[in-house]
C-alpha cells in the first residue's frame, strides 16, 4: 500500500520527447559501465547494478526534460543526469545509512578538484563519482564564459556540500521547518544546477548583467521548487520509509501542520501549484520590463526566452519521467487515463485543461482579497528565550529623535499620514534602545533615526504611489532616493521632499566614515529595501496576495534585513573570512532571526493593516489566503513560523555555530567576532519584541485615536527594523 495518494498536479505545459531518445540509453549504458558505476561495489557496498540504471531511465528523463536537444547534447546531458544520481545514491549508501559526518566531509572536499573555473584538472579521479565529475566537466565548460563557469560551479558545489545538512539532521534526528527546508532543498536538489544545463542545452548564457537580478532569481527558485516538491511527493516511500531520509517535503508539512500523511502531500502539492503560478506572474509581469530597463539586445532577449522555454520543459517533462520511473511512488498514476481517453507517452496534454480548471480557485484567491475588514483574532503568543536591556540614553534620544523628525520635515508633508503625537506613539527609539543597549547616545540617535526615517517611507509609499496607481512616479522616486547615496563623495541631489532629505542626512552621517567598498556594498542594502517597496506597489496595483515563499523572501527585504546585518558586519574588521559569511550556518542565523522578527511584526500589525489600511503584505493574510482558512489558523501558523525561526536560530547558534569554528579551524579572534555577532543578533530579536510590546502603533485603540473612528484605509505598516552602527 502506498502511503498516499497522489495529488491532481498543476501541469500548463505538454511534456514533449526527444527523437534521440534510444540513442541516449545506448550511449549512457556505456558511459556508466566506463565510469565504474555497474556493478562495481564502493567500499563493499554495491551502489547500481544494470538493473538499476534500466529501470530508473534517466536517458528517458532528458529526453523529456530537453525535448529540443540535438543526439550529441542529449547524450551528455544524459550523463550529467546519470552522474547525479549516482552521487545521491552512493552518498546515500556510504554515508547517510549509517551516518558518517567527518568521513562524508573528507569525501566532499575532493570534489571541487574536478571542477576548476579555470584551468585544467590535475588531480587523479579515486572513485566513480570523481571520475564521471572530470570526465563531464572537461566536456562541458570550455565553451563558455567565466561567468557562467563560476555560476555552474557554485550550483554544483552547493549541490554536493549541502548534503552534509541533510546527513547533520539525520544524525541529530532533526527535521526541519518549512521555511528552512525549502531554502535549504533549492541547494541540496539541485534544480539550480539544473537551470545551468539548460543554458548549456540551449547554446546560450543569460546576460551577466541581469543573471542574478529578481525577475531570473525568482525564475530559477520557483524552478526549482516545483521541481524538488513534486520530486519529494514521488519519493516520499523511497526516501522516508526506506532510506530513512528527513529531507522531504510531505514528512516535514505532515510533522509542523500535525496534519495526516495524504492532507500533508496535498498541501505540498498546492505549494508545488503556488510556486508554478509565482513562476508565470514573474515570466509575464517581470521579465519584459527586465529586458527594457537594461537594454539588453536582440541576441541576449532570445536567450532569456529559451531559457524560460527550457525551464517549462524541464517542469513538464520531469513530471512524465516522474510518473514512469521505477525510482518512485507512481503505481496508481502510471498509464491512468484522463477523462477516460487514452493512456500512456503521449498524452500529458490531455491533462491540461483539468489541471488548470482544478488549480483555477487557487489562483483566484490571490487576486479577491476583500480590502478593508474586521480582524477581532487574537495575536499567536511568542516564544522569546532572551532578555531584554535598555540604553541609558532612551530618554534624551526620545527628545532627539522628535527634533529630528520635525528638522527633516515629516510631519503635515501628506495629509494624515504622520504628525508629531505620532512619532512619539511610535517611539522607536525604544526598539534602538533594546536592539544596541551598549550604544552612546550618538550610535543610539542614528538607529532611531533609521528607524524612523524607514517606516516613514515605508508608509507614504503605498498612500502616494499605491493608492493612485502610478508605477512611473513610484519607481522614479525610488531612482531619486538611490541618487541620495553617493560612493564616491560626489554632491547630493537637492532634496525635493522630506524621504530625500532624511535619506541624506543619515546618507552622510553613516556612510561617510566607510570606505568606499564599504560605502558600495552598504548602498546595495539600501537599494535592496528600496526595490522591495516597488515590489510591494506592484503587488497593491494588482491587487495580488503574495505566493507564500515569495513573500517571506521579500519580508526579509522590506524589513531591511540585509541592511541590519551589514552595518554590523562592517564592525567585524578582517578577522573573519568573507566566505564565513556566505556559509549556510551564518546564512541560517541571519535569516532565521529575520524572519522571527519580520513575521512577529506581522502578527503584532495583522488588525492595523487588514482593518484599518487594505494592505496585503502580512504574513497572516498571505497564509490565509495559501491554506483557504480563517484567521484564527492561520494566526496560528505564522505564530508557530514565527517560534520555530527561534529555535532553530538557537540550534545554529549552539550547535551549529561551534561545528563551523572547528570546521574550518577558526583563529579565537574570529570566534569571538561570530560569537559577538549572534549576541548582537539575541539583543535584535529581544529589542523587536519589547518595542511592540511597548509601542503605541499597534492596540485598538491607538490605531482609533491615529486614524479615527472608522477603519478606512491609511497606509502600511510593515515595521522595518535596522541595526544601529
Amino acid at each position: 500500500m502506498q502511503p498516499f495518494t497522489l495529488p491532481e498536479f498543476y501541469m500548463p505545459h505538454p511534456a514533449r520527447l526527444n527523437p534521440n531518445l534510444e540513442r541516449a540509453r545506448v550511449h549512457t549504458r556505456a558511459w556508466a559501465r566506463e565510469m565504474d558505476m555497474i556493478d562495481v561495489p564502493q567500499e563493499g557496498v554495491a551502489v547500481w547494478d544494470a538493473d538499476d540504471l534500466e529501470s530508473h531511465d534517466y536517458a528517458l528523463l532528458c529526453a523529456y526534460t530537453h525535448p529540443d536537444a540535438d543526439g550529441d547534447m542529449l547524450d551528455l546531458i544524459t550523463d550529467w543526469y546519470v552522474w547525479v544520481f549516482y552521487f545521491d545514491d552512493h552518498f546515500v549508501e556510504l554515508y547517510k545509512r549509517n551516518p558518517d559526518l567527518a568521513r562524508a566531509k573528507a569525501y566532499l572536499d575532493r570534489l571541487p578538484l574536478f571542477m576548476p573555473v579555470d584551468g585544467a584538472i590535475v588531480d587523479e579521479p579515486t572513485n566513480p563519482v570523481e571520475k564521471g565529475l572530470a570526465d563531464l566537466w572537461t566536456r562541458t565548460v570550455g565553451s563558455h564564459s567565466l561567468d557562467w563557469r563560476e555560476r555552474f560551479a557554485y550550483n554544483t558545489k552547493h549541490l554536493l556540500d549541502e548534503s552534509m545538512w541533510e546527513l547533520a539532521n539525520i544524525d541529530e534526528g532533526r527535521l526541519s521547518n518549512p521555511i528552512e527546508y525549502v531554502e535549504m532543498r533549492r541547494k541540496v536538489g539541485g534544480a539550480p544546477w539544473s537551470a545551468n544545463l539548460i543554458e548549456h542545452a540551449h547554446h546560450i548564457e543569460l546576460p551577466a548583467v541581469i543573471a542574478e537580478q529578481r525577475p531570473l532569481q525568482v525564475l530559477r527558485d520557483t524552478f526549482s521548487d516545483g521541481v524538488h516538491l513534486r520530486n519529494d511527493l514521488f519519493s516520499y516511500e523511497r526516501e522516508v520509509l526506506d532510506e530513512g531520509e528527513l529531507s522531504n517535503g510531505v514528512l516535514v508539512f505532515e510533522k509542523f501542520l500535525d496534519i495526516p500523511t495524504q492532507e500533508a502531500a496535498e498541501r505540498v502539492n498546492d505549494l508545488l501549484t503556488s510556486r508554478l503560478h509565482q513562476f508565470e506572474h514573474t515570466a509575464v509581469t517581470e521579465v519584459p520590463a527586465l529586458l527594457e530597463e537594461n537594454l539588453i539586445d536582440p541576441a541576449g532577449r532570445v536567450a532569456v526566452l529559451l531559457y524560460v522555454k527550457g525551464l517549462q520543459d524541464w517542469q513538464s517533462g520531469g513530471h512524465e519521467w516522474h510518473m514512469r520511473s521505477s525510482r518512485y511512488m507512481n503505481s496508481d498514476v502510471r498509464d491512468t487515463p484522463v477523462l477516460g481517453g487514452p493512456a500512456g507517452l503521449g498524452t500529458s496534454a490531455a491533462r491540461m485543461f483539468t489541471s488548470l480548471v482544478s488549480t483555477m480557485p487557487q489562483r483566484a484567491r490571490a487576486f479577491t482579497r476583500q480590502p478593508v475588514r474586521e480582524v477581532t483574532v487574537e495575536r499567536a503568543e511568542i516564544y522569546m528565550p532572551f532578555e531584554v536591556t535598555l540604553s541609558p540614553h532612551l530618554d534624551q534620544c526620545r527628545r532627539d529623535t522628535v527634533e529630528w523628525g520635525r528638522a527633516m520635515g515629516f510631519f503635515g508633508e501628506v495629509p494624515g499620514l504622520w504628525h508629531e503625537e505620532k512619532l512619539k506613539d511610535y517611539d522607536f527609539p525604544l526598539c534602538s534602545a533594546g536592539l544596541d543597549p551598549d550604544a552612546t547616545l550618538a550610535e543610539l540617535n542614528l538607529s532611531a533615526a533609521w528607524l524612523t526615517w524607514g517606516t516613514y517611507a515605508d508608509d507614504y509609499y503605498p498612500v502616494v504611489f499605491g493608492r493612485t496607481a502610478n508605477m512611473p512616479a513610484g519607481r522614479s522616486q525610488t531612482q531619486r532616493l538611490k541618487d541620495c547615496m553617493p560612493t564616491d563623495g560626489s554632491t547630493f541631489p537637492v532634496p525635493v521632499n522630506s524621504m530625500e532629505r532624511g535619506l541624506i542626512d543619515l546618507w552622510r552621517r553613516t556612510a561617510g566614515p566607510m570606505t568606499r567598498e564599504q560605502r558600495q556594498r552598504f548602498r546595495w542594502t539600501v537599494e535592496v529595501m528600496l526595490d522591495s517597496w516597488v515590489w510591494e506597489l506592484k503587488n497593491q496595483h494588482e491587487n495580488r496576495v503574495p505566493d507564500p515563499i515569495d513573500y517571506i523572501e521579500m519580508r526579509r527585504r522590506t524589513f531591511g534585513s540585509d541592511l541590519t546585518m551589514s552595518l554590523s558586519r562592517f564592525s567585524h574588521g578582517s578577522a573573519v573570512p568573507p566566505e564565513i559569511y556566505q556559509h549556510r550556518t551564518i546564512r541560517n542565523m541571519e535569516n532565521s532571526a529575520a524572519d522571527q522578527a519580520a513575521m512577529l511584526n506581522d502578527i503584532f500589525s495583522f488588525r492595523k493593516e487588514i482593518q484599518f489600511e487594505g494592505e496585503l503584505h502580512n504574513a497572516v493574510l498571505v497564509v490565509r489566503t495559501f491554506l483557504d482558512c480563517d484567521d484564527e489558523r492561520a494566526m496560528t501558523v505564522v505564530g508557530d513560523l514565527v517560534n520555530a525561526r527561534m529555535r532553530q536560530f538557537e540550534h545554529t547558534v549552539n550547535v551549529e555555530l561551534p561545528v563551523l569554528f572547528e570546521e574550518f579551524a577558526l583563529s579565537p579572534e574570529a570566534r569571538a567576532v561570530l560569537t559577538r555577532y549572534a549576541d548582537e543578533l539575541k539583543d535584535w530579536l529581544a529589542g523587536v519584541l519589547n518595542w511592540h510590546e511597548g509601542t503605541h502603533r499597534y492596540e485598538l485603540a491607538d490605531l482609533l485615536r491615529h486614524n479615527g473612528h472608522a477603519a478606512v484605509p491609511l497606509g502600511t505598516s510593515a515595521m522595518r527594523l535596522r541595526q544601529p552602527v
